[in-house]
C-alpha cells in the first residue's frame, strides 16, 4: 500500500540525510562500534548538514519549520547502517531532547543553547534512570536543593544515551524531596561544572557505537537559571508531556529497521542455496518473510497516523503507547525470524542481521518498557 506521510520537500531531505549516512557513518561503524562510541565530529557534522534541529526558529540557526516527518525522515535513514548506535545520538538529540529546550526555556536560555544544538557544538542528552528504580521515575532520589542563587545536586543516574559526549543534560531532580510527583524538576547541568563527573561508557549487548554512561552529582552547584519552566515541581508534567514524541520517534526507528532488515534478508535468501536451490523458494521461507511484510506494513500506517496526529497537536499518550510497544515487539520477533533463515551465518557480527537483532533488543526496554506500555492502555480502558 503507497505511503502517503511525504511530499516533495520530505524526500529531498531524505535524499541529503541519505547521502550523509553513506559518506559520514556507515564506512566506519565497524571502528566506533569497538571503539564502543561515535566521535563528537559526527554531531557537527550533522549539524553542518542541516540534520540538527529542523524544528528549532530560524533565529536561533535552525531549520523553523515544526514538522515531525523530517524527524521521521531522519530515523528511517538512520536504521540503513548496519549498527544503530552509531545513529542513536543523533535521533535522542533531535527527537527527544530539543523538544524540552523549545518548549520549556525562556529566551535567554534559548539564546544561550539552542545555536549550540543546531550546530552539533552543544550535544544533549536527558537524565532520568537511576540506579535500582527502573521505570519507577517517581522514586528518584537525586535531588537539587535550593542556597540562594543556585541549587546543590546530590544523586546519580544511569544508562545515559550521549552521556560521554553530552555537554548538556536535561536532569530529572527533586527539588522537594517531601512529594513523589509534584517536588520533582528539571534542571539542565553543563560539561565542567564541579562536582559533575561521568563514569565508565557502559559495555552493552547491542549498539556498540553508541556511548551510554554513569553521571554522577556531588555538591555541583547549579545556577537557579538553568531550570526549565517558570517554576519548581513541573518536571513531571515536563516529561510526561514530551513522552509521546519520545515513544513515537522509538516507534518510527522500530519500524525502518523491520524494513532493512526485511531488504537483506530477502536478498540473503534469494541467493544462498540448499538443496540445489534457493532458501527462498521453501514454502516456510515464503511464509515467514510473507508474514513480516503484512506485518510491518500494517504497522507502518499506524505509526504514519500518530505521525500525523503528533503535527495536529492530538497525539495521545495512549495511542503512542500502543505505537512502542506494539512496534518494538514486532521489531524483536521480525528480525528473530529474519536471524534463522540466515542459518549459521545470522549469528555471525559480521552479518549485518546478527548485529541488528542485538541492537534491537533494548528497544523494548528504553523510552518505558512493553510492560508499563501496557499498563498505560489498560489503564485507559478503565482497569
Amino acid at each position: 500500500m503507497r505511503r502517503t506521510l511525504y511530499d516533495d520537500d520530505h524526500e529531498a531531505f531524505r535524499a541529503s540525510a541519505r547521502t550523509f549516512v553513506d559518506k559520514e557513518i556507515t564506512p566506519h561503524v565497524e571502528e566506533w562500534s569497538a571503539a564502543g562510541i561515535t566521535p563528537r565530529e559526527l554531531f557537527i557534522a550533522a549539524g553542518k548538514q542541516g540534520l540538527l534541529g529542523t524544528d528549532v526558529p530560524e533565529c536561533y540557526g535552525g531549520g523553523g519549520v515544526p514538522d515531525f516527518r523530517f524527524n521521521a525522515v531522519l530515523g528511517e535513514e538512520l536504521q540503513r547502517t548496519p549498527d544503530a548506535g552509531a545513529g542513536l545520538g543523533i535521533g535522542l538529540h533531535n527527537d527527544i531532547c530539543v523538544p524540552y529546550f523549545l518548549s520549556y526555556c525562556t529566551d535567554e536560555q534559548k539564546q544561550r543553547w539552542l545555536p549550540g544544538i543546531v550546530s552539533g557544538e552543544l550535544v544533549t542528552a536527558i537524565g532520568m534512570t537511576e540506579p535500582g528504580i527502573g521505570s519507577d521515575l517517581a522514586s528518584m532520589t537525586t535531588s537539587a536543593l535550593r542556597d540562594g542563587d543556585h541549587y546543590v545536586v546530590n544523586g546519580a543516574k544511569t544508562f545515559i544515551t550521549n552521556g560521554i559526549h553530552a555537554d548538556l543534560v536535561v536532569t530529572a531532580v527533586k527539588t522537594d524531596p517531601r512529594y513523589r510527583h509534584r517536588g520533582m524538576s528539571l534542571l539542565v547541568l553543563e560539561r565542567g561544572m564541579a562536582g559533575f563527573t561521568r563514569g565508565r561508557n557502559l559495555d552493552k549487548l547491542g549498539q556498540h557505537a553508541q556511548d551510554t554512561a554513569e553521571l554522577f552529582f556531588d555538591d555541583v552547584h547549579v545556577p537557579v537559571d538553568n531550570l526549565l519552566g517558570p517554576k519548581e515541581g513541573q518536571g513531571f508534567v515536563q516529561l510526561v508531556e514530551n513522552l509521546p514524541r519520545e515513544r513515537l520517534s522509538i516507534a518510527v526507528a522500530a519500524v525502518a529497521s523491520v524494513r532493512s532488515v526485511l531488504a537483506m534478508t530477502l536478498a540473503y535468501v534469494t541467493e544462498r542455496r540448499a538443496f540445489g536451490k534457493p532458501v527462498g523458494t521453501f514454502q516456510n521461507s515464503r511464509f515467514v518473510l510473507a508474514e513480516i511484510a503484512t506485518e510491518l506494513d500494517v504497522a507502518q500506517h499506524y505509526v504514519d497516523d500518530c505521525v500525523r496526529a503528533l503535527n495536529e497537536g492530538e497525539l495521545t499518550a495512549v495511542d503512542a503507547a500502543k505505537a512502542k510497544w506494539w512496534t518494538t515487539e514486532l521489531q524483536g520477533r521480525a528480525l528473530d525470524r529474519c536471524l534463522q533463515l540466515h542459518g549459521g551465518y545470522g549469528f555471525m557480527n559480521e552479518y549485518p542481521v546478527a548485529r541488528a537483532y542485538a541492537d534491537s533488543r533494548v528497544t523494548r526496554i528504553y523510552g518505558g518498557t512493553t510492560e508499563i506500555m501496557k499498563e498505560v492502555v489498560g489503564r485507559d480502558l478503565g482497569l
